[in-house]
């Protein structure tokens, strides 16, 4: 492994439904911004160029994924159609200088595809830092790093993950990136959902204000749209500088197609005024995996498996493909058999691959939060304002029925699985939620801590999407002071939970623990913020507890 730098020196899908969605006071602007604002301008000399960064994802020991967009003329910016076949090599090297080239190729970048290029390089050495660039017409691209994953039967000493979620372009800039890029020392980083969002300008929680503008203006429903949108995503500086200084292991939710989606729709899709939930459903994958770096090992879906040595693999979900759709709170239908978050088919393999795994710890990429939430006990000044951002009734109800809370037959089978099979260190790393959290994840929610934990769950919270203190306006902070003891109050497995900040997480592994610590921002609104520690939990080896530690790695 590379040597370790110290840094430089943390809801349901927490978008507010259609009808009441906090509006943003500069829409009337942000409506009139033009598509071509989706990424820079090229130069009079119209020779093609790489506007949208390189990147690299889904480390193997023996492969890594490349990716880039190149824009062969102005006219053919993202989602346009336009632009003629364009020939795009890579030059993978062991430095950077690119004295030690170790493997070459080319492929052709087409309109089809939106000019995006994908490279699956193999027969590379395990473990190993990687330089790549691309080239199109004599022009190169910006050099990215990437690095594989260990040989499967390796001794592994330590990993280190970047752990991130939930971007709203519109509400900030995505600082969080740029201090995991500057960082050094990420053998990967993980994003677990919500890359982008799929709102119109305005229509989507920025405090009242957006910071800058999306494009398209519209909400996107078609196959051009989804790629506007990734285009514009990818222009932004501190994204495109994580995605050259790492690999990518990434998962979508429900944003990345529509809020709350499910197998057969969405809350934020109207059949009919908006087209076929089918035809938007495959128009937003098409997008996806176009513009992301991500291998899918079953067509049409996020989820897999990967392995870091001896010391740890990753079985990454697709919690949006198949599931049942969501259920009123106070359903009794929550409990029903027959409805599913993950389809039968991913549980199997979940539980299989848990089963079989040989690593010293099991971690599992969840975009919604695994552990039980009730909010039932809150005060009537905190419900609401935490009921709006969950998407739930007012009155206030127990469950979150978008989370794993809505599909309680599969969280029983899985948790279940755990317990009768043994297998201990399962780490649960997700988002979503717009909150940090630290849990354990009880058999029985209801009489824990009597009851047994049979895993944990670390949650990061928002690189920008609002969260609590940013729907009701009030100083950062202010909220959680109140929220996060009542909350902890009625879920005795939560041993903390940061409701107002925006930031990021660093999970580190060794065979003794997995730690993750959590670092807040101190303006989402400002591009040259600072990053600073907030807090760190582990879960030590064979514990399948969570437990507080006072300085991060």
């Amino acid at each position: 492994m590379t040597s370790r730098n110290r840094p430089d020196t943390g809801l349901n899908s927490p978008a507010p439904r259609r009808r009441t969605v906090v509006k943003a006071a500069a829409a009337g602007a942000v409506l009139a911004a033009p598509l071509a604002g989706a990424l820079p301008a090229l130069a009079a000399t119209e020779t093609p160029a790489f506007l949208h960064g390189i990147a690299s994802g889904d480390p193997l020991p023996d492969g890594i994924l490349l990716w880039t967009r190149v824009t062969p003329i102005a006219e053919a910016t993202p989602g346009s159609g336009l632009g003629a076949d364009v020939t795009v090599s890579w030059t993978v090297a062991t430095d950077k200088a690119f004295t030690h080239i170790v493997a070459t190729g080319s492929t052709t970048a087409t309109a089809a595809s939106d000019h995006t290029v994908k490279a699956d390089i193999r027969g590379l050495a395990p473990a190993t830092d990687y330089w790549f660039r691309f080239s199109a017409s004599g022009v190169d691209s910006p050099a990215g790093r990437a690095r594989t994953a260990p040989a499967a039967d390796a001794a592994v000493a330590n990993l280190r993950f970047g752990v991130v979620s939930c971007a709203n372009w519109e509400a900030g800039y995505f600082a969080a990136y740029r201090h995991l890029a500057v960082r050094g020392d990420l053998d990967a980083w993980l994003h677990l959902g919500d890359y982008i969002y799929e709102y119109p300008a305005g229509e989507y929680g920025t405090r009242g204000t957006s910071v800058r503008a999306h494009a398209p203006a519209h909400e996107i429903t078609t196959l051009a749209d989804y790629r506007i949108r990734h285009g514009r995503y990818k222009t932004d500086p501190d994204l495109q500088a994580l995605h050259a200084a790492a690999p990518v292991v990434a998962i979508w939710d429900d944003h990345e197609i529509a809020n709350d989606s499910w197998s057969g729709g969405a809350e934020n899709h109207t059949e009919g005024a908006e087209g076929t939930w089918a035809a938007r459903q495959a128009a937003a994958k098409q997008a996806y995996f176009e513009w992301m770096p991500v291998r899918p090992a079953v067509a049409g879906t996020t989820y897999r498996r990967l392995r870091f040595g001896k010391l740890a693999d990753l079985s990454l979900l697709d919690l949006r493909s198949f599931r049942s759709q969501q259920v009123g709170l106070g359903n009794g239908d929550v409990d029903d058999p027959d409805r599913t978050l993950t389809g039968r088919a991913q549980l199997d393999w979940l539980k299989a691959g848990l089963k079989s795994s040989d690593t010293t710890w099991r971690l599992v990429g969840n975009s919604v939060m695994i552990s039980p939430f009730a909010i039932g006990s809150l005060s009537a000044e905190l419900l609401k304002p935490l009921a709006k951002l969950l998407g739930l009734p007012q009155e206030g109800l127990a469950i979150n029925t978008d989370q794993w809370d809505g599909y309680t037959d599969d969280r029983r089978e899985v948790l279940a699985h755990l317990r009768a099979n043994a297998i201990r260190n399962t780490v649960f790393l997700t988002g979503d939620i717009h909150m940090a959290w630290a849990n354990d994840v009880p058999v029985n929610a209801g009489t824990y801590p009597l009851s047994a934990s049979a895993a944990t769950e670390f949650v990061v919270t928002s690189v920008t999407s609002d969260n609590l203190d940013d729907l009701v306006k009030v100083p950062e902070g202010t909220v959680s002071a109140l929220a996060s003891p009542l909350i902890r109050a009625a879920n005795r497995h939560v041993h903390w939970v940061d409701t107002d900040r925006h930031g990021y997480g660093v999970l580190d592994i060794t065979a003794e623990r997995a730690q993750m610590d959590y670092y807040v921002l101190a303006d989402r609104t400002k591009a040259d913020t600072r990053a600073s520690w907030s807090r760190s939990y582990r879960t030590r080896s064979g514990t399948q507890k969570v437990e507080r530690t006072y300085d991060p790695v």
